[in-house]
């Protein structure tokens, strides 16, 4: 699914189940909530903190699916076509990176 269909179905389901938007300022406190979950988890499964038994149960995927979500409620609610901007983005990184991690000994 495109982003631009994603932002679609966003919008649908917030004007269906949702009622309204959050603020800027709410949607932006919860997607800091929600980036620190996605942190707890890849800390503990994938770091050196050891990972609780309460934790263990926690699903990495709607963790991200939850931060994607809030993004996409962001995108709509300042106009912003995240599909264009995304495109616009990876053509950036791909003329600039092009050869810069090619050339970076660290990662050889």
């Amino acid at each position: 699914m495109s982003i631009k269909k994603s932002q679609e179905q966003v919008d649908a389901w917030i004007k269906n189940h949702g009622i309204r938007y959050f603020n800027e300022l709410t949607n932006m406190a919860q997607l800091t909530e929600e980036v620190g979950e996605v942190a707890r988890i890849i800390a503990r499964r994938y770091g050196e903190q050891s990972e609780k038994e309460s934790d263990k149960i926690k699903d990495l995927g709607e963790e991200l699916a939850d931060v994607m979500f809030v993004v996409l409620c962001l995108a709509n609610q300042t106009g912003i076509d995240l599909q264009e901007a995304f495109d616009k983005k990876l053509e950036i990184k791909t003329q600039r990176d092009h050869d810069r991690h090619l050339n970076n000994e660290k990662l050889k």
